[in-house]
């Protein structure tokens, strides 16, 4: 039902990425969909929400997600908010325990946050788009805001498209030689002319380590490749279906 990563087993603080396992959801859906935008029934997303939440140890309305805009906006969670009033955001911090913060995926970067010391965590949606525009360091910046020390917090990338499972145009490959001259590793070649490979998750943790986070770990999972645990939004296109599923991945401070 859920992958979780050794760096953020900390006592104190529950984690985990959720797989499309132990839902209700029927179809393309199948089973643990957890996306409100989705074509799903409300009535199943809902449930499949309540057994997230229940397995973080939190009421189903503070298990909390943004409407997410691809954007390295970051939001402060200081309570629970209701589904209809979610912030556009594709980051959320916390220092209130008992309020798990998530961000829903389907081939984007999850990546889970947490200082341990200051008890402040912090969960970030990133896909090209947010890994280039900076929402990894912007959600460092946020937490540091809310009296984290860069140098102890701790992150982990959970399951995401991977290299093998991910070509890209020359329109993006250009977009972040322009942006990111550090990026060029992160582009393998391709079997077709003027496309490349390229490596999301090195490209995230190359990010995050240059903004001085010390401790980051990559559970490397690829959702493209694996139908039987995760929901792809590229593979669903590749196969002509008309939706997919997303999976959240959520944090919380247990409360004390």
């Amino acid at each position: 039902m859920m992958v979780r990563a050794d760096t953020l087993a900390l006592p104190g603080i529950r984690h985990a990425f959720f797989t499309r396992e132990g839902g209700v959801s029927g179809g393309a859906y199948r089973s643990l969909n957890g996306g409100i935008g989705s074509h799903d029934s409300a009535a199943h997303v809902l449930e499949n929400r309540s057994r997230m939440a229940a397995a973080l140890g939190v009421l189903p309305s503070r298990f909390l997600t943004a409407y997410q805009i691809h954007s390295p906006q970051v939001v402060v969670a200081e309570g629970a908010w209701a589904s209809e009033a979610r912030p556009r955001a594709d980051a959320i911090v916390t220092r209130t325990p008992a309020l798990a913060i998530g961000v829903t995926t389907a081939d984007c970067g999850p990546i889970l946050f947490a200082d341990p010391q200051a008890r402040v965590i912090g969960v970030a949606h990133a896909g090209w788009r947010g890994a280039l525009g900076g929402v990894a360091e912007a959600t460092v910046a946020a937490m540091e805001q809310l009296g984290a020390t860069r140098g102890q917090i701790r992150a982990a990338l959970g399951p995401m498209i991977r290299q093998p499972n991910y070509e890209v145009g020359p329109d993006l490959i250009d977009r972040f030689a322009a942006e990111d001259p550090t990026s060029k590793p992160f582009f393998a070649s391709a079997a077709r002319a003027g496309h490349a490979q390229f490596d999301l998750g090195g490209y995230i943790a190359s990010r995050l380590r240059r903004a001085g986070v010390p401790q980051v770990e990559d559970v490397g999972l690829c959702t493209y490749a694996d139908p039987s645990l995760f929901y792809s939004y590229r593979r669903a296109t590749h196969r002509a279906e008309d939706d997919y599923g997303r999976h959240v991945n959520a944090i919380v401070l247990a409360d004390n």
